[in-house]
């Protein structure tokens, strides 16, 4: 899965590499650059972490032409007012304002090293919203591609920068010895959501040679949606199954408990009759009787009063 997504099978989106203290990403960020040169995509790089010169080092200097380096590195924070890129003038507008100003009509491939810098310094919602809409493609940008520190930032910040991609590649050093003809960088943990809404892990041991090309050495196994059950696996027991009484109906009680009539349910042809207006209405009759002594002239005169 991660030379599929270094070959740029998948098209566009933003591409995290996710690495700490323990696993550095910069040589398999170099072997992204490497593969778009490759590919004759001319690559943007937002530098603040790197130098120019550091960046290009073992890269190809004939492919490296299509390179070009934003300096954010001399003066990241504007201490020397060299007026280079800063902290505070990132934002997706002046980062496709700044790839316009060159000539070429391909999308490119940005590159943005480091996150942890932005990160550190502007608000995430401000970076995770500048990553999502120069992540939706076009306006210059072909896909995003950018190296994070977690250890360097809180949990929920690091979840937030990883929602908003398209592939997540978690580097982690090596644990015990790896059989093969090169050296392990470490292991690779990747987790891409494809177009089509599937979400696929998989985990490899990978090498980044000193052209920076990457080989995948072993792959230790891919995360899919459970199976479904199988012969031979532990089935869980029916509750129902050792009770002393019937909970199940059969089909002559099924359908005599939907023909039930209940009492307090009209049916329609009831409702029907006492909805119907009838002629005449009611009357009240009453018939005085003997021991009635009812005066016209005073209604009170049988109380006591």
């Amino acid at each position: 899965m991660l030379v599929e997504i270094i070959q740029g099978t998948e098209g566009g989106g933003l591409i995290v590499i996710k690495d700490s203290s323990e696993c550095d990403g910069r040589s398999l960020l170099k072997g992204f650059i490497k593969a778009a040169l490759q590919r004759n995509e001319p690559v943007h790089v937002v530098g603040f972490e790197v130098s120019e010169n550091e960046l290009r080092t073992g890269l190809d200097s004939g492919a490296a032409s299509r390179l070009v380096f934003h300096d954010g590195y001399s003066d990241p924070l504007q201490w020397l007012g060299q007026g280079k890129l800063s902290v505070q003038d990132y934002s997706a507008q002046n980062t496709r304002n700044r790839i316009s100003q060159t000539d070429d009509p391909k999308l490119v491939t940005l590159i943005i090293d480091s996150l942890s810098w932005l990160l550190l310094h502007t608000p995430p919602t401000a970076v995770c919203q500048s990553l999502q809409e120069l992540s939706r493609g076009g306006m210059k940008v072909k896909r995003v591609i950018a190296l994070l520190h977690s250890d360097l930032h809180e949990q929920g910040v690091v979840g937030s920068v990883c929602h908003v991609a398209t592939a997540v590649v978690t580097v982690t050093p090596v644990s015990g010895s790896v059989s093969g003809e090169a050296e392990p960088n470490g292991i690779v943990r990747t987790l891409q959501r494809r177009k089509t809404g599937k979400v696929s892990q998989e985990e490899e041991c990978y090498s980044v040679r000193e052209d920076f090309s990457v080989q995948i050495l072993r792959d230790l196994g891919t995360k899919k949606q459970p199976a479904p059950h199988r012969k031979g696996e532990t089935k869980q027991g029916d509750p129902a199954a050792n009770l002393t009484f019937n909970l199940r109906l059969s089909e002559d009680e099924r359908r005599a408990k939907e023909n039930l009539s209940l009492p307090f349910i009209f049916s329609e042809e009831k409702k029907s009759s006492l909805l119907q207006p009838h002629s005449g209405g009611g009357r009240i009759l009453y018939q005085p009787d003997a021991s009635d002594d009812f005066d016209q002239e005073d209604p009170d005169d049988d109380l006591d009063v």
